[in-house]
C-alpha cells in the first residue's frame, strides 16, 4: 500500500516520536491530543516531555511543513492509536482512552484505510474492543479497511534510536492488514518486521514485560533474603551471573514506568486462574516501597516529625517520566508515617510534588535526619558527602540504588545504609 497522509492520536512518549518520524520521512501527519495544554505547547514549537533528540526531531518535523498538531482527528490514509492504557485501582485495564480514540476515528474512516493500535492492551483488545467501535462506521474490518496491532518496544532515553532499529511485530486481523502495516512501518523501521495475528502481537508485548517483572521480583526477593542472612546481595548476584546460563537482574526500591509495572496486570485480569506467578511477582514488586519504608524506620526509629530528604522522583535514571514511580510511592508512605519529606529531582516535571521540591541538593539536604537516595541519576552518583555533612541534622544516608561508596560516606562522617548490603557488624563470617 501507498500512504501519504497519517493521523496519530495521542502525543505522548510514543505518539509524538512516531508522528514526527513519519513527517521527517515525507508524509503529511496530523498529530492529535485531547489535552489543550499539550496541543498549545507543541504548536508553539516546544515539547512537553523530555527525551534525547526529541525536540530537534519535532522541530524538524514542523519546519518541514509535514506535521500539524490539532485537538481532533482528520481524514487520513492511516490512523495510529497511541493513547494511555492505565491500570485502575482494582488492577484492571482502563481502555476508555482506546475506545474514545477509536470512536473519534469513525467519522473519518474510509474504505482502504489502515488503523493501527499501538497502546499496550490486554489480549483481544484489537478484535473485541477496537474492531466493533470502528465498525460503527458501517465499514467492516478486513473487507473494507485494515486493522492491526503493533506494540511499541522502546526504552525511555533511547526511544528515537530503538523505534527505528528494534524489530517490529505487526499483528493484523487478517494477512492483508498485517501486510499493510508492514508497508507503512517499512518507511522508517530498519529492524526486522515480523507479521502475525493481532492477539499474538498483543501477547508478545505483555510477555516481554511480564518476563522482566518476574525476574525483577526474583532479584528483590534475593535482596530480602540477603539482608536476612547477612549477605551482600550485589556481590552474590555478580558471582551468580558468572554462570553461563544465569542472568539475575538488579533489585531496587520497586518497579515503575508505564510498561513493566502495569502490563503484567493485563494478563492477570484476562486469565486470573492461570497467572499465579505473574500476580505474585507484581505483588512482590509493588510491596518493595513498603520494604524500603521498613529499612528507613529501622535506621531512624520513629518517623513522626523526622525530616527525610529524598533524592529522585522519576521511575528510572536520567529521564523525566514519573509514571508509576516507586519513589513517589515511598514518599507517600513516609508522609503517612508522619515524616516531613523534602524532595529534589533535576529531571522530574516541576508540577510533581509541587510545594515539597527543593531547588538543589544542598537545599534538600539542609536539616535532614536522613538522606534517602531513590533514583540513580548521574548527578546523584557523584555527590560529595563532605559538602553535605554540615547541612544535615543527622548524618544518616540510605542508598536504595547501590551507587554510593561506604568508605567515602563514612569518611565524611555519615552512617550509610545500602539496600542489599548488611552493615559490617551484621555480616556473617565467611
Amino acid at each position: 500500500m501507498n500512504f501519504s497522509r497519517l493521523c496519530v492520536l495521542g502525543m505522548g512518549y510514543i505518539g509524538l516520536p512516531t508522528a514526527s518520524t513519519f513527517a521527517t520521512h515525507g508524509l503529511k501527519v496530523i498529530g492529535v491530543d485531547v489535552n489543550d495544554r499539550v496541543v498549545q505547547i507543541l504548536q508553539n514549537g516546544e515539547i512537553h516531555i523530555q527525551e534525547p533528540g526529541l525536540k530537534t526531531l519535532v522541530q524538524a518535523a514542523f519546519h518541514s511543513g509535514n506535521l500539524q498538531v490539532k485537538p481532533q482527528p482528520e481524514s487520513a490514509d492511516a490512523f495510529f492509536i497511541c493513547v494511555p492504557t492505565p491500570v485502575q485501582p482494582d488492577k484492571s485495564a482502563d481502555l476508555s482512552y482506546v475506545l474514545s480514540a477509536a470512536e473519534s476515528i469513525v467519522p473519518h474512516l474510509r474504505p482502504g484505510n489502515l488503523v493501527v493500535l499501538e497502546s499496550t492492551s490486554p489480549p483481544g483488545t484489537t478484535v473485541e474492543v477496537v474492531r466493533p467501535a470502528l465498525e460503527r462506521s458501517g465499514l467492516r474490518a478486513g473487507p473494507d479497511f485494515h486493522l492491526a496491532y503493533s506494540p511499541e518496544r522502546v526504552l525511555p532515553g533511547q526511544i528515537l534510536k530503538e523505534m527505528i532499529e528494534n524489530a517490529r511485530v505487526i499483528g493484523g486481523i487478517d494477512i492483508a492488514s498485517a501486510q499493510a502495516g508492514k508497508d507503512l512501518y517499512g518507511i522508517f523501521v530498519q529492524g526486522e518486521i515480523v507479521l502475525t495475528d493481532a492477539t499474538t502481537a498483543e501477547m508478545v508485548k505483555l510477555m516481554e514485560n511480564a518476563f522482566r517483572d518476574v525476574n525483577i521480583a526474583l532479584a528483590n526477593e534475593f535482596l530480602r533474603l540477603g539482608e536476612r542472612f547477612g549477605v551482600d546481595i550485589w556481590e552474590a548476584i555478580r558471582l551468580a551471573n558468572r554462570h553461563p546460563r544465569v542472568r539475575i537482574l538488579q533489585p531496587g526500591p520497586g518497579v515503575g514506568g508505564h510498561c513493566v509495572s502495569v502490563d503484567p496486570w493485563f494478563l492477570v485480569e484476562a486469565a486470573p486462574d492461570l497467572t499465579s506467578l505473574i500476580r505474585q511477582s507484581r505483588m512482590v514488586n509493588d510491596d518493595q516501597p513498603a520494604y524500603v519504608l521498613g529499612v528507613v524506620r529501622k535506621e531512624l526509629g520513629d518517623l513522626a516529625g523526622a525530616t527525610i530528604s529524598t533524592l529522585g522522583l522519576t521511575y528510572k535514571p536520567d529521564i523525566d517520566d514519573v509514571r508509576e514511580s516507586p519513589a513517589l510511592r515511598i514518599i507517600e508512605l513516609l508522609r503517612k508515617a508522619g515524616a516531613k519529606v523534602r524532595a529534589y529531582d533535576p529531571w522530574a516535571p516541576a508540577d510533581v510534588l509541587e510545594g515539597m521540591r527543593a531547588s538543589d541538593v544542598e537545599q534538600c539536604a539542609k536539616g535532614a535526619d536522613c538522606l534517602l537516595l531513590l533514583v540513580a541519576h548521574e548527578t546523584f552518583k557523584s555527590l560529595d558527602p563532605r559538602l553535605l555533612r554540615p547541612l544535615v541534622n543527622r548524618p544518616l544516608a540510605v542508598d536504595c540504588q547501590h551507587v554510593w561508596h561506604r568508605s567515602q560516606w563514612e569518611a565524611a562522617g555519615f552512617s550509610l545504609r545500602s539496600l542489599g548490603i548488611p552493615k559490617p557488624q551484621e555480616a556473617s563470617v565467611r
